[in-house]
């Protein structure tokens, strides 16, 4: 669908992986290191924990990144950053001050050679509805992400279903502006059945049931990358809390082209080298489920 899209199925890791190890117990280049050491080649960083001086990192560090970058042939995969719309308590942004934030963000990613950014937009309740003024600031930024080639990717996160009138209204607006700019990350929690010691997912005010994989078919086109959600992975390299092999199935058979971006939320993140073991088992099953 565009220039931004790869060939095939590829994995890489986000660094929310290890937020809490970040600048605390490990650095940039210690991430650097384990996603080489395990073949995960794309990156998806959160702009704002990772980038020192964000939003207006210096030289210095800019040098260090491209550096790094380099050295451990890392591909800057997806840029992770919010549009802030909902900062002050009695008004949200103007159309203007979002895309004031938006045209920022994007010459960034772009620079630092970032083709996805994941956009997430600010949001009016539990189900995550955008803020109403988002497809005004979205097409007005249309022409800046055209220029700096990168689609800017709203995450399609838990309760929010597949199936789901957001969905629908992201998909007219794709089609309706016929861009290549603006798309779909999904992330795996959408998919997940159970917590990760095993239980049922318990059901409160907000719908938490899972979509069923067949729902992300007809999105397949939409969507640049994903957040490979991961909760909880056993001795025996099996993720237990979202049905893996029927996503997988599903893209493999519909010839989806994109990133595979894992991305750990299950307990546990403060203990040094935790995280990372689940990463190594994830990427282990991600490896046999896509035949590499």
């Amino acid at each position: 669908m565009s220039q931004n899209k790869v060939k095939g199925i590829h994995r890489g890791v986000s660094s929310y992986c290890w937020d809490e190890q970040l600048y605390c117990n490990m650095d940039l280049e210690d991430m650097f290191m384990h996603m080489q050491d395990i073949g995960a080649y794309g990156l998806e960083i959160l702009a704002d924990g990772i980038v020192k001086g964000y939003p207006n990192p210096s030289n210095d560090w800019l040098d260090k990144w491209f550096g790094m970058i380099e050295k451990y042939d890392i591909v800057p995969v997806e840029y992770g950053h919010w549009v802030e719309s909902r900062m002050f308590r009695d008004r949200d942004y103007t159309t203007d001050e979002a895309l004031a934030m938006l045209i920022h963000d994007i010459k960034l990613a772009s620079f630092m050679g970032f083709t996805c950014m994941r956009t997430k937009l600010g949001v009016c309740d539990e189900t995550l509805t955008p803020v109403p003024n988002w497809k005004e600031f979205i097409k007005r930024a249309l022409p800046y992400a055209e220029k700096y080639n990168v689609v800017m990717l709203p995450e399609i996160h838990l309760p929010t279903k597949l199936k789901s009138k957001m969905i629908d209204d992201y998909v007219e607006f794709i089609d309706k502006e016929q861009t290549k700019h603006f798309g779909l990350n999904i992330d795996f929690g959408v998919f997940m059945t159970q917590s990760a010691d095993g239980r049922p997912r318990r059901q409160g005010p907000v719908d938490m049931s899972p979509s069923p994989p067949e729902d992300l078919i007809p999105l397949l086109p939409y969507v640049y990358c994903c957040h490979a959600k991961f909760n909880n992975m056993n001795e025996d390299f099996e993720e237990t809390t979202i049905p893996y092999k029927e996503v997988i199935d599903i893209m493999k058979e519909h010839n989806w082209n994109g990133y595979l971006l894992s991305e750990y939320e299950g307990p546990n993140k403060d203990v040094p080298g935790y995280a990372t073991t689940q990463v190594r088992r994830h990427h282990v099953m991600l490896k046999r489920l896509l035949g590499e």
